[in-house]
């Protein structure tokens, strides 16, 4: 109304203390956010601190350590509780979506392939053999990043990509999947063909479920409530039933049922993790490559506590799963690498294989925060957003141009070429790799035959390289149809 005054603006300090930090505390904010408020007023520094200590309790990894541990995570992020909330939140989102300031965003990697969220929509480039690209059956490769059709009020928080098929979970929980269905992998019963479209899976219809692993011919879902589910092939045992029996519909793994809920899950070419919230690392399924880490090459039919961790005291938080190779982070950002050590893809600065998990020595200064496996190399990303990179260059998928007479880089060594940026998720497929900044930059290398680094007229990249993500449909880009 004429003549009354507009309210005034007022400053963060001029609030209570106590409603200051009940906004601090509220959830609702990143590290990032409370490190950025501080810069506005030092003299919030030591609300914000209080607040990042208090955010850090209220996480799960971080209740359940002890005394001791807790304090020696803090020590490792330089005595700043922000730096320990940047760890624990970059490690939640290490297997899901990451925040970024152009959205949240998600990228997986399969064979010729590549897929990526970005604010609930799905986008994938590369092959779409046996239909894995989810554009339908007319569609046998993208050049650029296209948008996946999905019913209208599905939104997209959780994807993985393998070799010949692709799973989704929506917000909502629901599960769908895509591509070569010949094994049943992707749970839609006896129903063999193709899949060329993101279906849902009635048989978890009801059930919420938050991750999705996709491994050669075989699918792992964990729910929100920490139960698994498995389908697909299951030859070595990867399924965690205790037989060799194929499901062609996702079936619940019953020696999770009433233990400790499992947080993550991994599936490699025959064989899959389980890590639950006490930290303690299940495998199961081949281990012919010694890739469950117990120490010999027996298979396991039924999940299997790696003892290795578990003797140490090792708070494991997240695993990944190599074809031939594994590397898990623990909760003090330690790396640790088992398997094949081809190429150095181990860390360990020879090609000795491991049968049990070993700490990689030379990143204890490091604080990592996300570990990724694939084709004879390795990934870690530490709590700084540097990139370090060890294993087999082949096709420049490591991302070093400087190969030299060798194609192996023995020991971890930091990518020069993102130095500049702050990587906060990477994945690598089996010739290339593709990265995403805090500031939701997309950076691919290595192979690009197949377009599956959404390039049109180059056959691969050395080095990082950016894909000019722009969010265009299926009908609004260019689509090459043979597949050379």
């Amino acid at each position: 109304m004429a003549g009354e005054k507009s309210p005034r603006a007022f400053s963060m300090e001029e609030l209570p203390g106590h409603l200051i930090g009940e906004v601090l505390t509220s959830g609702r904010l990143a590290a990032a956010d409370l490190a950025r408020l501080e810069l506005t007023c030092r003299a919030l520094r030591p609300l914000a601190e209080h607040a990042a200590s208090r955010l850090c309790a209220a996480r799960t990894a971080f209740a359940v350590m002890g005394p001791a541990d807790r304090g020696e995570l803090l020590d490792r992020c330089g005595g700043s509780w922000k730096k320990v909330l940047r760890f624990l939140q970059s490690v939640e989102q290490s297997s899901d979506t990451v925040e970024t300031s152009s959205g949240n965003m998600q990228v997986a990697t399969g064979r010729y392939h590549t897929l990526l969220v970005h604010d609930s929509s799905v986008y994938s480039c590369g092959s779409s053999l046996c239909g894995v690209l989810g554009h339908g059956p007319d569609i046998t490769q993208c050049v650029a990043f296209s948008r996946v059709s999905f019913p209208s009020l599905a939104r997209v928080v959780n994807i993985s990509a393998f070799h010949n098929h692709a799973a989704f979970v929506t917000e909502s929980g629901e599960v769908f999947t895509c591509g070569d269905n010949s094994s049943s992998c992707c749970g839609h019963g006896d129903v063999g063909r193709t899949i060329f479209r993101p279906t849902q899976i009635e048989a978890l219809k009801g059930i919420s479920c938050k991750q999705v692993a996709t491994g050669l011919s075989f699918t792992v879902t964990l729910t929100r409530n920490g139960q698994v589910y498995t389908c697909g092939s299951n030859t070595h045992g990867q399924l965690g039933h205790g037989d060799t029996i194929d499901r062609a519909a996702p079936k619940i793994v019953e020696l999770f049922k009433g233990a400790s809920p499992v947080v993550q899950v991994a599936a490699g070419a025959s064989y899959t993790f389980a890590v639950t919230d006490d930290g303690t690392v299940h495998s199961f399924g081949s281990c012919t490559n010694f890739c469950l880490g117990h120490g010999d090459q027996h298979n396991e039919l039924l999940p299997r506590a790696i003892q290795s961790f578990k003797r140490r005291n090792i708070h494991v938080v997240r695993v990944s799963a190599g074809d031939e190779h594994a590397v898990a982070l623990d909760a003090l950002g330690h790396v640790y690498t088992w398997g094949r050590g081809y190429c150095g893809a181990l860390g360990h600065g020879d090609e000795n294989d491991k049968t049990s998990p070993e700490l990689i020595g030379s990143l204890k200064g490091q604080v990592a925060v996300q570990v990724c496996a694939r084709k004879r190399k390795t990934f870690v990303l530490t709590d700084e957003g540097s990139v370090i990179a060890f294993g087999w260059m082949g096709f420049g998928s490591l991302g070093f141009p400087d190969r030299g007479s060798s194609d192996k880089v023995m020991q971890p060594r930091v990518l020069d070429s993102l130095c500049g940026h702050y990587v906060s998720q990477i994945s690598t497929g089996l010739y290339h790799t593709v990265a995403v900044t805090n500031k939701g930059i997309v950076f691919g290398f290595g192979d690009n035959e197949r377009a599956q680094l959404g390039q049109e007229y180059i056959r691969g990249c050395l080095k990082p390289t950016e894909i000019m993500f722009h969010k265009s449909s299926i009908e609004d880009i260019a689509i090459t149809a043979p597949i050379g």
